[in-house]
């Protein structure tokens, strides 16, 4: 027979596990889904995401849930055939009963579950009469979910030998597998989901492709052939299980849909029940991050068949590349940074938290979107961050698709984690199934064991010795999890996804303190948190790979109208504004941050720009210095902050709000991410050490950036002009310098000024240095350094001008002209939901007319509007 599948997604009642009343039972719209979204469509819980609401649905965590479906199952099972109920993702202690017969006990939200219910419906097949079979193939599946915060504070309280000890959220957390960030984060709510929170499915078989993994196995860069081999694994009914080797496997291989290779006929091994194919790829056609090349991706089918039979077939997408993580001695320590397909990628990106609190809520449009908004912020790598969940795998083929590298955390976050048997046990079982479902996808270029469980270790001082080697003393020590990422994560890598790299944690560097700069990867939070430094100074504060550092902002308006309900709370501090900031002392470090840099403002709409223009320009310092030394022997490999995204509206470290609006910091990090960008700045004079007085003197210097690839011996030739303008005045205050004819140096840095000087008794006028990158007469990069602090300088009356241009639409989009007659600071249009802006968060300069496509506005709607520094 063949494979045959039945979504069980409608038809499901749910109730509170305590309420047997009759009519306690509520209906589900459709699972995938979560209590919670089922009682606000029962109109039982108001939206958790608006005002307080989150409170009002605390109840809803300490309760236990049943869910139950009426079914009908498959009229035509063949006799020998098996039945399995799968499902891909229970949240999270979950009991599930067929016709009142248990059949599957879970405790591990990451996990997905088949389960063999052949013989529970068998008595459908030995009926006798139409009647009394009609009323057998009557099932009755219910599962109860138990509540998790509950049972985590038991199994908390039966360990009183561990150190529950980390950052953020409930400590119990950590006994229980399920998402941590449900417990609370510094930019979460605590929603506690409980549910189906995946699909759910009946499959008939008698036998089925129970795993395809294709993978690349070779590759030779420079013959442009690979050596390709895909491993089919078969599960069979036992009617099959002695005529295995009547079983054969047909394998195609395909490309643009177009087959290019074959072969049939493969027998199934009866030993390990697999078949494998190998394929030789001639002018491979290589999958790359984009702006560095396509992201072509190959297809394997795979067709399982008994003689002449198909009894199932299954595809799977993967690309062919090959991936690196360079760590090796140099100048600066030891080296962190990727090679794909043997070019080196500067790896400028974000950290990813799940897109929502209500997981179901996220649709593959939605992921997609996201990562539509990722590459045209000219970022090339997300980081799945280790507190939240593995994504969908809507997510990873949109990665795949879009040319977006992912570091993918396992799923331990913030804390020191116990390792009892049964825990080792299914934290094992969930990796294999997470390794497995996600290899084949070339967008995965390692596997990172942990968000900053070292960091935990550091800070409540709990033992690790680098050297010793003895994996089960590390179990017997008061930091027991070091078993899990430096032995039991590392070993299912190499086991299941040999090719691809595996880190034991996020930060870490060879045993080192994480605080390290010469090794590993670095969490940077001295800005925001720690000792809050100064942004502009940034850029001495990096290690070899920053993969996390950031600073927040509030959202935009819309966002804050959406989850503010009353109008005399729109304002900065108001109680249900600081309700939607997580983060702790968020009204120091903002307040701190603004007083230092900014003339403060109170009424709403200018204090969300003033947060905005501090986010966007720490990202900027961040960034555009660390790319820099990109071009120094990779002193930095690359920068990710945090965060992309937002799990509800909140204010957050995000730079781009739950809705995908675009904070400004989105628009700076992607000018200093494009393919060529000019950089200058001044040395950082801090005004309060000197209490308040200027320098007499300071350099500055100037350079350009490139991720072009092209040959050093035809390099790309480029012209730099710089301009010195007065910020009272906008007059030039010194003649412009040109710097022609000048080598890009490829994938790195070309330093164009490195000893400039300011004499500041000469020119004591505070003006903006204002650099342009010229590639064949056209204008490519910009980058204008400024005076600091901000709040020292007058920045009224700047002569801007936003109109339309010589062409009222191009590609069904306005085109505006901006100019201005004094250096005008961060100009930001703005974000309207189905509007799309060219290019935001700008700084114009006099005599440098720059354009802006808006598209998406229709004829009758308003301009923009925007909003500058100064304003």
């Amino acid at each position: 027979m063949a494979f045959y599948q039945q979504r069980l997604s409608t038809g499901w009642t749910f109730r509170d596990a305590v309420d047997d009343a009759p009519d306690a039972w509520m209906p589900v719209l459709a699972v995938p889904s979560t209590v919670h979204q089922d009682l606000i469509a029962n109109k039982k819980l108001e939206n958790p995401y608006i005002g307080f609401n989150e409170l009002k649905a605390r109840w809803v965590n300490e309760k236990s849930w049943v869910y139950r479906l009426a079914f009908q199952q498959p009229t035509d099972i063949p006799p020998g055939a098996r039945v399995a109920l799968v499902f891909d993702g229970l949240d999270t202690f979950a009991s599930v009963t067929l016709d009142g017969q248990t059949i599957l006990q879970s405790d591990n939200m990451f996990l997905g579950h088949r389960v063999d219910v052949t013989d529970a419906l068998q008595a459908s097949v030995t009926a006798e009469t139409e009647a009394e079979r009609q009323t057998a193939r009557q099932h009755i599946l219910e599962i109860t979910f138990d509540c998790a915060q509950s049972r985590a504070r038991v199994i908390q309280a039966q360990h009183p030998e561990h150190k529950w000890v980390g950052f953020n959220g409930d400590m119990a957390r950590l006994a229980v597998r399920k998402a941590q960030y449900h417990w609370g984060w510094d930019w979460g709510p605590v929603l506690m989901t409980a549910g189906i929170w995946r699909h759910v499915r009946l499959e008939v078989y008698a036998a089925r492709v129970a795993d395809l993994w294709p993978q690349t196995t070779s590759i030779d860069l420079d013959g442009k052939t690979a050596r390709v081999t895909a491993t089919a694994t078969i599960e069979a009914a036992a009617s099959l299980a002695s005529t295995v080797k009547n079983l054969t496997a047909s394998f195609r291989l395909r490309l643009h849909g177009q087959e290019i290779a074959r072969q049939d006929g493969i027998p199934v091994s009866e030993t390990d029940q697999t078949a494998r194919a190998g394929f030789q790829v001639d002018n491979a056609q290589l999958w790359w991050p984009h702006g560095y090349g396509a992201q072509p991706l190959y297809e394997v089918v795979v067709s399982l068949s008994d003689r002449d039979k198909e009894l199932h077939r299954t595809t799977k997408k993967f690309g062919i590349r090959a991936a690196e993580l360079v760590q090796q001695p140099d100048k600066h320590g030891k080296s962190f940074f990727y090679r794909i397909n043997g070019v080196d990628v500067f790896c400028g990106g974000s950290c990813w938290i799940p897109a929502d609190s209500l997981l179901p809520s996220i649709n593959a449009e939605r992921y997609r979107k996201w990562m539509e908004l990722l590459v045209a912020g000219g970022q090339v790598m997300i980081r799945v961050w280790g507190g939240g969940i593995y994504e969908d795998d809507a997510f990873y083929e949109a990665c795949d698709e879009l040319g977006v590298l992912v570091w993918q955390d396992f799923m331990f976050g913030c804390g020191n984690y116990p390792t009892w048997p049964a825990m080792l046990a299914s934290v094992r079982q969930e990796a294999v199934y997470n390794v497995q479902r996600l290899r084949h996808h070339p967008s995965i270029v390692v596997y990172v064991g942990n968000n900053e469980d070292y960091q935990v270790q550091e800070q409540r001082k709990l033992t690790y010795n680098y050297d010793d080697k003895d994996p089960q003393s590390w179990l017997a020590s008061d930091f027991p999890a070091r078993y899990i990422y430096e032995k039991l994560l590392p070993d299912v890598v190499a086991e299941h996804a040999p090719a691809t790299f595996y880190h034991p944690g996020s930060p870490w560097g060879d045993g080192k303190i994480s605080s390290d700069a010469t090794v590993g990867d670095m969490h940077q939070w001295n800005v925001w948190h720690g000792t809050q430094e100064k942004y502009q100074i940034f850029e001495t504060l990096g290690g070899r790979f920053n993969s996390e550092f950031g600073m927040e902002a509030f959202p935009h308006e819309a966002t804050i109208d959406y989850f503010v309900e009353h109008e005399a709370d729109k304002f900065p501090q108001s109680h249900v504004m600081d309700f939607h900031n997580k983060a702790d002392g968020h009204e120091r470090r903002l307040a701190t941050y603004l007083v230092e840099n900014l003339r403060t403002a109170t009424d709403l709409p200018t204090y969300i720009y003033l947060t905005q223009v501090v986010q966007a320009e720490t990202m900027m310092f961040g960034y555009r210095g660390w790319r820099r030394q990109w071009g120094d022997a990779r002193r930095c490999g690359g920068a990710l902050l945090w965060q992309l995204n937002d799990c509800w509206p909140t204010i957050s470290w995000s730079i781009a709000d739950y809705f995908l609006r675009p904070k400004p910091a989105y628009y700076t990090v992607r000018r200093v991410l494009r393919p060529l960008a000019v950089g200058v700045q001044r040395q950082h004079h801090d005004w309060s050490v000197a209490h308040a007085q200027p320098p007499t003197h300071s350099t500055y210097a100037v350079w350009i950036a490139s991720s072009h690839q092209q040959p050093a011996a035809t390099p790309i030739t480029a012209t730099v002009e710089l301009r010195f303008f007065s910020v009272a005045t906008g007059r030039d205050i010194r003649a412009p310098l040109f710097y022609a004819n000048i080598a890009v140096q490829p994938n790195g840095t070309t330093d164009v000024v490195t000893d400039g000087v300011i004499d500041h008794i000469a020119e004591p006028e505070a003006h903006v240095l204002s650099a342009r990158l010229w590639v064949d007469s056209t204008v490519v990069a910009r980058d204008v350094d400024w005076p600091q602090p901000f709040k020292y300088l007058d920045l009224s009356d700047r002569g801007l001008q936003v109109i339309p241009g010589p062409a009222a639409a191009r590609d069904d989009g306005r085109l505006l002209r901006i100019s201005a007659r004094k250096p005008v600071k961060c100009l930001v249009f703005e974000e309207r939901d189905g509007v799309h802006v060219s290019d935001s968060a700008m700084d114009i300069v006099p005599g440098d007319e720059q354009m802006v496509t808006v598209t998406g506005l229709g004829q009758g709607d308003a301009p923009l509007k925007y909003h500058y520094l100064g304003q």
